[in-house]
């Protein structure tokens, strides 16, 4: 019997559920299509090789999805809620024929059933589908053959998907027997004649909101295009609050800002239902300006990650040369005068190879601090010393990378430095003038621009400030603080040269060296740097795009429920209208237009928002590679009018439609 019911009420109420239905089977798509990607073989057999990234990547995919399962079943509960509010009346009347409330939770527990069972098989339908385009690119980035593609289903992901989705669907079937375990006969019976009621503030605190707003958005905006990506700038978080401040400040003023705007232009306000339009976005802006501030705010970081995610991932990889020059490395701590690096390399048992090349650096820390030289400030460089090199070091590793050898006379010095900040003021310092003082002596920089590289391998750019300077200015300087040995080899042997490396590091870690007088040493060759890189950057990457699809659907899906219970709230307005004489095709044209300014206010103001963001980004990324986002560009914005219009056009005839089954 209550099966019955249900199919019936579905079936009656379907144009309710539209929203609900697409919104449920775009999640399961997602949460299918991104839990699913190690199915490939060809990952597989990556991850079965020693490749523990593709390992890492589903680590990282499965934590990232239990905080979207959260961000989902909490859309879906604020979706069943709607559909409860929506047929208050109609369980009045079940109550009223004399049906108790445990039954009418049994019929909503059935509805919620099938309903969840049909958005399951429809998302992991299309789920299946969509995971083939997202396995393509998943080899694309990590370089394997397109050749290597197989059709595939993961058992795995659809057991995980179930699961996931049983749990909330189980917590919505819960919500709605305490919910109707609430309800009074008579707020069900009287809840379409409840009306929200319009408190309008001072105008003058909408526009000094606004001012304040323009204000912070604007300081904002150059700030972050005067400073880019640097996090270590002072004024690089305060910049992202701006934002976020200006963003709220921005819907809260909004809805009084239109409405003195409007009311001051009364040939506008007076034309057709203008004044009714008016009326209806300002109640609800008024009243959603907080989640609406969310909503464009999650906008914006889906923008930003689609169009750029890519080119970021690959800007990164790029910066990779900068990172590990050379084919491996191994750096030592030189805190003992007894042992050089050769004692160090021959008590490990260090083997040297017929394939591999060798150039030995050594790095001198004699004391000279960072700010004497640059008008650099900030807690990260207030105690920072440089670092120099024998000009004979540097050719050693020139030599070594198959460069041409560089001559420097007394009075000459090369700079070298991979920190942005530094890079950015000895550059606009090199423009002026090419003097530095170097304890109580002149000297003149050689090279027009920093040298941007490691001296070593190491996974991070960690070059704060070297000087090349010739070997007669640390002749008499014994505090040798790091040495290094740099590698290159062939790729004949090159997976052996490797493991050789990498377990020199593990040793060192392990603690297996501690009788040697050292306190640091590293040996990591570029293919272990590049490997974890692109793991990382690749995971980053996923994620990024995963959390952008979640955020940009369940934006659509708040947005197009909030306008759906405007409606249900608004329907008295509506009977008033057509009271006073307004045809159907002035109501829908209202409608229309409500809802596509409702739409539009978040998008606006996330698009402006990620002009900013992309211009910061491309400027970063071109750094290391030449960037072209146009492509990522052209799909976010295919995605999004897809969504949008779907979103749009199923918010707008479902507004139609309770408005017209009501008056």
């Amino acid at each position: 019997m209550y099966s019955k019911i249900a199919l019936k009420n579905i079936k009656k109420s379907y144009k309710d559920y539209t929203i609900y239905f697409l919104t449920l089977i775009l999640a399961v798509c997602i949460f299918y299509s991104f839990n699913s990607i190690d199915s490939q073989k060809a990952l597989t057999d990556i991850k079965s090789s020693g490749g523990n990234y593709v390992s890492k990547l589903m680590d990282f995919m499965s934590a990232v999805s239990v905080f979207v399962s959260i961000i989902l079943g909490s859309l879906i509960l604020y979706a069943n809620n709607f559909l409860i509010k929506k047929r208050k009346k109609e369980l009045g009347i079940y109550m009223i024929l004399g049906m108790g409330k445990r039954k009418i939770s049994k019929i909503l527990v059935t509805e919620t059933s099938i309903v969840g069972v049909i958005s399951l098989i429809a998302g992991l339908i299309i789920g299946i589908g969509v995971s083939q385009g997202l396995s393509v690119f998943t080899l694309k980035l990590f370089e394997v053959s397109i050749n290597e593609y197989r059709f595939a289903v993961s058992t795995r992901a659809i057991g995980k998907t179930i699961l996931y989705f049983g749990i909330m669907f189980l917590l919505v079937m819960i919500f709605n027997a305490f919910v109707i375990s609430k309800y009074k006969i008579i707020d069900l019976l009287t809840s379409g004649r409840k009306n929200e009621n319009i408190k309008f503030k001072n105008t003058f605190i909408y526009l000094l909101s606004f001012l304040l707003c323009v204000v912070l958005l604007g300081f904002a905006y150059k700030s972050i295009l005067k400073i880019g990506l640097n996090l270590r700038e002072p004024m690089f978080k305060p910049s992202i609050a701006f934002v976020i401040v200006g963003t709220v400040l921005f819907f809260f003023s909004l809805a009084g800002v239109i409405l003195y705007v409007v009311n001051k232009n009364k040939k506008i306000y007076f034309k057709g239902l203008n004044m009714f339009v008016v009326k209806q976005i300002n109640s609800k802006v008024n009243t959603n300006f907080l989640s609406m501030s969310l909503i464009c705010l999650m906008l914006f970081i889906t923008m930003l990650v689609l169009s750029t995610g890519i080119s970021f991932k690959n800007g990164l990889e790029e910066g990779l040369k900068i990172k590990a020059p050379f084919d491996a490395s191994i750096r030592i701590s030189n805190n003992s005068k007894k042992d050089n690096l050769e004692d160090v390399l021959d008590k490990i048992n260090f083997k040297r190879s017929e394939n591999e090349k060798y150039a030995t650096c050594n790095e001198y820390i004699p004391g000279i601090k960072l700010n004497s030289l640059l008008s650099i400030t900030g807690k990260d460089y207030k105690d920072a010393k440089v670092s120099f090199v024998k000009i004979s070091d540097y050719n050693k590793m020139l030599k070594l990378k198959g460069k041409k050898e560089i001559n420097l006379n007394k009075n000459e010095i090369l700079i070298m430095s991979n920190d942005n900040t530094v890079v950015k003021q000895a550059n606009e310092k090199l423009k002026n003038s090419k003097k530095f003082n170097i304890k109580g002596k002149e000297y003149l920089v050689k090279n027009n621009k920093i040298i941007d590289e490691n001296l070593q391998n190491y996974f991070f750019a960690d070059n704060m400030l070297t000087i090349i300077i010739s070997d007669e200015f640390l002749y008499d300087y014994n505090g040798i603080s790091f040495s290094i040995l740099n590698v290159m080899y062939s790729d004949k042997n090159r997976e052996k040269s490797n493991k050789k490396y990498s377990q020199i590091n593990k040793n060192f870690v392990d603690g297996k060296y501690k009788s040697l007088n050292i306190s640091y040493m590293s040996a990591f060759s570029k293919d272990d740097i590049y490997s974890g890189s692109r793991g990382a950057t690749t995971s980053i990457l996923f994620v990024g795009i995963y959390l952008g699809l979640v955020f940009l659907i369940t934006s659509m899906a708040v947005l197009a429920l909030q306008q759906l219970s405007e409606a249900s709230d608004s329907i008295e307005r509506y009977k008033a209208l057509k009271r006073i004489g307004a045809n159907s095709k002035m109501i829908d044209k209202t409608i229309f237009r409500q809802t596509l300014i409702y739409f539009a206010l978040p998008m606006i103001l996330a698009l402006i928002h990620s002009m900013i963001g992309i211009n910061v980004v491309s400027d970063y990324i071109s750094v290391f590679t030449k960037i072209d986002i146009s492509f990522s560009s052209l799909i976010t914005a295919l995605i999004f009018i897809v969504v949008y219009a779907g979103y749009f056009y199923t918010t707008y005839t479902g507004y139609k439609n309770i408005v017209e089954s009501n008056i």
